[in-house]
C-alpha cells in the first residue's frame, strides 16, 4: 500500500500508483474545499476571520494545489490579515502569493498596502508599480499608487522641514560659539515661552529680550534686539511707546504731564531714574548637543536625539555652578546703556538664561536698595 511506502520512495507496482494518485486527489479536494470554507467564514464577518486563516493555513499545509491556487490561498490570508491589522503577516503572506504566481495583482496590491500600513513607503511604491505593469488599468491599485506618492512627497518635505530646522538650530550654535557666548537653562518660560534667537544673512544674532520689572515682577519684551544696537535706544523706545500707549496724560498748568503707571506708586520709573542689571555668576552652561536641542524646541525637528556625529560631542563648556555673593544673595551687575547687546552678553560671568533677561529698578525707588544689596529674591 502507498501509505506504507517510505517517504521519497517511489512506487513500485501499479496499485501503489493508483494509491497515490487516489492520495493526491484526495488532499488537492481537501485543499479546495478547506479554500471555499474559509472564503464563506470571511464573508460571515470579523468574528469569523480566525477561523478563515485557520482554513487557509490547512489548505496551504496539504500542498496539493498548483502554485497559482496555492498563490490565490495565500493572497486571501493576506486579505484577511489585513482586515485584522495583522499588517507583518498580510506582507510575507502577499509576498508568498507574489513568488507563487509573478503576475497575480491582487497579491501585489495586499502587499503594498501591508507596506504602506507599515510604514515601508519605499516597498510599497515598488509593489503599487509592478503590480500596474500587469494590469495598467486597476483602478484599486492606480488609487492606492496615488495614496502612497502624496504619503512619499510629505514625508519628503516634512524632512526637508527637519533639515532645514536641524541647519539653522546649528547655524545658531556655530554663531554663539563664535562670540563666546555661554547658554544656559531657560527661566521664565512662562514669559517666553520658546523664543530664540535669529541669524539673519549677514550672520547677525537677533535676540529676543525679556525685561523685567524687579519690584513688581511686571515685564516687557522686546521682539528683537538686534545685536549692535545700544541698551539706550530700546530703553528709550519703551519709555516713549509707554508714554503714549500706557499712561494716562493729565494738562497741568498748560503742559502735558504723563500719570504713573498704575504700579509705580512713587512715580519712579520714569526714564532718567531706571537702570538695568543682569544677574551675574549663575546658571551651568549647556553641552553643544543641549544648545541645538534647546534651539530645535518649537520646530518640526523637536524629537531629533542625535545631530550627526560633529553634533554629539559629550564635552561641555566649563560648568558655571550657581554663584553667589554675601548671606546666599545673587550678584546684581549694572548694564552700561551706552553697550551694545552683544558687548554685554560676552561678559565672561554672564550665562544667558535661554533668551537674554535682564532687570529693570529705578534708583527713585525704595526698592532700589534692598536690590543693590541682594536683600529680595525672586518669586519661586
Amino acid at each position: 500500500m502507498a501509505l506504507l511506502m517510505e517517504k521519497g520512495a517511489e512506487p513500485q507496482t501499479e496499485n501503489e500508483l493508483a494509491d497515490l494518485d487516489a492520495i493526491s486527489a484526495l488532499k488537492e479536494s481537501a485543499a479546495i474545499e478547506l479554500k471555499e470554507e474559509g472564503n464563506k467564514y470571511v464573508k460571515m464577518g470579523k468574528k469569523h476571520y480566525s477561523e478563515a486563516i485557520n482554513c487557509y493555513t490547512r489548505a496551504i499545509n496539504q500542498k496539493a494545489l498548483s502554485d497559482t491556487e496555492t498563490s490565490i490561498i495565500f493572497s486571501n490570508r493576506a486579505h484577511v490579515n489585513l482586515l485584522l491589522g495583522n499588517y507583518g503577516r498580510a506582507l510575507s503572506d502577499s509576498e508568498e502569493a507574489i513568488k507563487l504566481s509573478p503576475t497575480y495583482v491582487k497579491a501585489f496590491y495586499r502587499a503594498a498596502k501591508a507596506s504602506l500600513s507599515l510604514n515601508k513607503l519605499v516597498e510599497a511604491k515598488a509593489f503599487s508599480e509592478k503590480g500596474l505593469v500587469h494590469n495598467p488599468d486597476n483602478e484599486e491599485l492606480k488609487k492606492l499608487k496615488k495614496q502612497i506618492d502624496s504619503q512619499i512627497s510629505e514625508l519628503q518635505q516634512r524632512e526637508a522641514q527637519v533639515s532645514k530646522a536641524l541647519k539653522e538650530a546649528k547655524e545658531l550654535v556655530s554663531a554663539v560659539e563664535d562670540r563666546r557666548l555661554k547658554m544656559g537653562k531657560a527661566t521664565f518660560q512662562e514669559l517666553i515661552g520658546l523664543k530664540k534667537p535669529i541669524l539673519d544673512k549677514d550672520r547677525i544674532l537677533h535676540w529676543p529680550v525679556l525685561l523685567l520689572y524687579a519690584e513688581v515682577m511686571s515685564s516687557d519684551f522686546i521682539e528683537d534686539f538686534c545685536e549692535t544696537d545700544m541698551f539706550s535706544a530700546h530703553l528709550d523706545l519703551i519709555s516713549f511707546l509707554a508714554h503714549f500707549f500706557d499712561q494716562k496724560i493729565t494738562k497741568i498748568a498748560g503742559k502735558l504731564i504723563a500719570e504713573p503707571l498704575p504700579w509705580d506708586k512713587e512715580n519712579a520709573y520714569t526714564r532718567d531714574a531706571i537702570e538695568l542689571y543682569y544677574e551675574a555668576g549663575s546658571g551651568i552652561c549647556l553641552s553643544k548637543k543641549e544648545i541645538i536641542s534647546n534651539f530645535l524646541q518649537g520646530t518640526v525637528a523637536s524629537h531629533l536625539e542625535t545631530f550627526g556625529d560633529d553634533e554629539t560631542d559629550a564635552v561641555k563648556s566649563s560648568p558655571k555652578v550657581t554663584t553667589s555673593v554675601g548671606n546666599n544673595q545673587p550678584k546684581w551687575v549694572k548694564v552700561n546703556e551706552r553697550r551694545t547687546l552683544h558687548a554685554v552678553l560676552k561678559e565672561p560671568n554672564l550665562v544667558i538664561p535661554g533668551i537674554p533677561v535682564f532687570f529693570v529698578v529705578s534708583k527713585r525707588s525704595s526698592f532700589y536698595k534692598d536690590f543693590k544689596t541682594g536683600n529680595w529674591s525672586l518669586p519661586s
